[in-house]
């Protein structure tokens, strides 16, 4: 049950003028990231009887987003959020469209490609809506750490509820309805959202000092980090569905998978209510910590009993670490990222994640061929030792102002 301390973070946080239309928007238009994926793939599966298509078409437009996200976030901090992000978007919904009519009139395989390509110009919307926290909340280190928290929570829930609403649209209605409603949410959400002009962090223009953020001092060990991080939910999802595929229920794969979403999302809002103990440089590798340990629980509990229940709850338990490692890899991000460019900043962490995901699949789909299943629970465990490892050395390394 939540507390009286935890209401009133959160009541405070939503007392900024303006906080509540942009939170309301932005959510609008980041809930289809978790439909458009599976809705392609029961589109092109049921139209074209291949999940080799699906799965390379979504490898395309993921690949397309890793150079397309960060130079589209420079953008947005050059000349500003609504400027940028609504035509932008209106770009990639038309790449979704067009996908369909090439599905609709039998296109050949090569046409989807061209078709989905632009999708790759979906802006970062969660970024924009951690920048506009960070704008807002510059001086309230603790009201920005719940926000944090709080943007960290909404993540997960699309990402728990997405599949669950495009998987039902596309069964209960028509194969093309998932996407049909990703597109009319994305594009609505974006227009509420860049209308709430007032809170929109200020464009700031290129000049001969601005650099990347890739060059940033403390940057590049953290930013490989996050993909370490990302290894580690890709190899887990391609592995989990695997295993309950073994067991005979592999239906209810997404929803075993939901689970660790769901204890993530629940960490994440409680981790919003706590007063951070120390600077976010220091808790960062422990936060990693904790995630590495608890990782091993899937792994114990499909190896220990080979049972899909036990799995779930491991899942679960296993979730609470990924919110407050998120929230604090973010949060050195923003204190990191050079002032006026905090969208490319958090897009090339979110970039990192997506590259992750893409490698720790191609590695998790790799160990359940030659070794099944089971022991392939050791690639997340692996993948988060690594981002262990990582952690402690940006910590050894880290700028010398931020450290204590």
């Amino acid at each position: 049950m939540p507390t009286a301390a935890s209401v009133a973070a959160y009541t405070r946080l939503f007392a900024v003028p303006g906080a509540r239309a942009f939170t309301l928007g932005n959510l609008i238009a980041r809930f289809p990231s978790g439909m458009f994926s599976i809705s392609a793939v029961m589109l092109i599966s049921g139209a074209r009887g291949s999940y080799a298509l699906a799965g390379a078409l979504g490898a395309t437009g993921l690949v397309a987003g890793v150079f397309v996200g960060p130079w589209l976030a420079r953008q947005i901090d050059r000349r500003g959020q609504a400027q940028v992000a609504v035509p932008a978007t209106l770009v990639a919904a038309g790449g979704v469209l067009a996908l369909l009519l090439c599905v609709r009139f039998d296109a050949p395989d090569w046409a989807l490609f061209v078709a989905y390509l632009p999708t790759a110009a979906t802006p970062n919307t969660g970024g924009m809506s951690r920048a506009r926290w960070a704008h807002l909340l510059k001086d309230e280190p603790r009201a920005l750490h719940t926000a944090n928290s709080f943007e960290q929570a909404v993540d997960e829930l699309c990402y728990m509820l997405g599949p669950v609403v495009a998987a039902f649209l596309c069964s209960a209605l028509f194969p093309e309805a998932g996407a049909i409603a990703g597109v009319v949410l994305m594009v609505s959400g974006m227009l509420l959202f860049a209308a709430q002009r007032s809170t929109q962090p200020p464009a700031r223009p290129r000049t001969a000092a601005t650099r990347t953020p890739l060059r940033a001092p403390g940057m590049p060990p953290l930013l490989i980090a996050f993909l370490a991080t990302g290894a580690i939910f890709g190899s887990l999802e391609v592995v989990t569905v695997a295993f309950a595929d073994a067991q005979g229920h592999k239906a209810w794969a997404g929803v075993v998978l939901a689970l660790q979403a769901a204890g993530s999302g629940a960490a994440g809002l409680v981790y919003g209510t706590l007063k951070p103990s120390g600077p976010a440089a220091r808790r960062h590798p422990l936060c990693v910590a904790a995630m590495a340990a608890l990782m091993t629980l899937p792994l114990l509990a499909a190896w220990g009993t080979g049972s899909l229940y036990v799995l779930g709850g491991a899942l679960l338990i296993a979730g609470m670490a990924t919110a407050p490692t998120m929230v604090t890899g973010m949060t050195l991000i923003q204190q990191r990222t050079p002032e006026g460019q905090l969208n490319e900043g958090m897009t090339l962490a979110v970039t990192g994640i997506l590259a992750g995901i893409a490698c720790g699949s191609a590695t998790g789909g790799a160990a359940v061929e030659h070794w099944g299943p089971t022991a392939a629970y050791t690639v997340p465990v692996a993948a988060a030792a690594t981002a262990l490892l990582l952690a402690l050395y940006g910590y050894v390394r880290r700028p010398r102002q931020a450290q204590p």
